[in-house]
């Protein structure tokens, strides 16, 4: 199968994505969302197709033109590459997904039991649209065999497991990460509210959610949390409310202070991984000490979202858009495939 055949069929992929993340989707596809929300709660109708959109969009000819353009991919001795997925979120793994196969190698995926039917859904129709994909996609439950390489996506502790055994074998091993913000007070309101979608959108479960905000000393609160009012529906959904109530009660017994706006909690805190409901802040007393704070925590954070000119920083409202160039981690995973042994 040649490369431009394998871009045309995930062009056909993207266009059928789009098509069912529509208003109107196909009674097969409410039927797979309605699936997929029955074994992970959190993946809602909404989260599920905005990710179905995102990735409509993404896989137009344009942007899988400009993305492999970067590469020298030959025709190639397919490798058979183990993914082992994360289910935060909805398709967090298909980014890993395209890339295997647009390179031309096979895929032997384990899927998160948290997110199980959406990749195997759009598998179908992808081979549907070029059948010569059948034997490079394989799904399973049981043990990984047979396979030359591995890319694996978990918590820091996973991580320390997936290392022990698949160390052996080429291997990209993911831990935990997250997103931050830089605000220093001069933002808009537009620039706000959409920080709130970085914030909100799939309930700050993706790595790429912002779970953290730096501000600066005396900064005025009024304008963000007026800005967060556009995600004030978030508290209606059950699982949401109930890890709200839970952190609230836990902070307040401790006597730990906050600021609560009634769905969300902000709390001083110089870590990163905040819980479902909750923004972390912490306060800079210049943009250069900041910057190489940033620095020194570069492996634990995934994006920056801001307007300040940091370093590879992303505008407000992005951060659930990546672009195919923008890899988890900033390990270029077609470059790691191409050089496969």
């Amino acid at each position: 199968m040649q490369l431009k055949q394998r871009i045309n069929a995930f062009v056909e992929l993207g266009a059928f994505l789009k098509q069912i993340a529509s208003e109107n989707p196909t009674s097969e596809a409410k039927e797979i969302f309605q699936r997929a929300e029955a074994e992970n709660g959190w993946f809602t109708q909404e989260n599920i197709q905005f990710a179905l959109k995102s990735w409509g969009d993404a896989l137009s000819e344009e942007n899988l033109e400009q993305w492999i353009s970067n590469y020298e991919i030959k025709a190639i001795n397919p490798k058979c590459v183990a993914l082992i997925m994360a289910g935060n979120v909805p398709l967090v793994g298909f980014h890993d997904f395209l890339s295997v196969l647009v390179t031309g190698n096979k895929v032997q995926a384990k899927l998160s039991s948290n997110d199980k039917t959406l990749l195997p859904f759009l598998a179908e129709h992808l081979i549907s649209v070029a059948p010569e994909f059948k034997e490079y996609i394989a799904f399973t439950e049981g043990r990984l065999q047979n396979f030359d390489a591995v890319i694996a996506t978990g918590s820091n502790n996973t991580a320390r497991y997936f290392e022990f055994y698949f160390g052996k074998y080429p291997h990209i091993i993911r831990k935990n990460r997250n997103s931050v913000a830089v605000l220093t007070g001069d933002e808009t309101q537009k620039e706000l509210t959409a920080l709130a979608d970085d914030i909100f959108r799939y309930f700050g479960l993706g790595c790429r959610n912002v779970s953290k905000i730096y501000i600066p000393e005396n900064y005025d609160f009024e304008g963000f949390f007026k800005a967060m009012f556009s995600w004030k529906e978030i508290i209606h959904n059950h699982k949401y409310i109930n890890n709200y109530d839970y952190n609230k009660a836990v902070y307040l017994m401790d006597s730990f202070p906050l600021l609560d706006n009634e769905f969300m909690l902000l709390k001083e805190d110089s870590g990163f991984s905040s819980p479902i409901s909750v923004v972390f802040y912490e306060k800079y007393d210049s943009m250069e000490h900041l910057k190489k704070e940033l620095q020194t925590q570069s492996e634990n954070i995934q994006c920056i979202v801001s307007n300040t000119g940091l370093p590879n920083e992303i505008p407000f409202g992005k951060a659930q858009a990546p672009a195919l160039w923008d890899y988890a981690d900033g390990v270029d995973t077609v470059d790691f495939l191409l050089k496969l042994p």
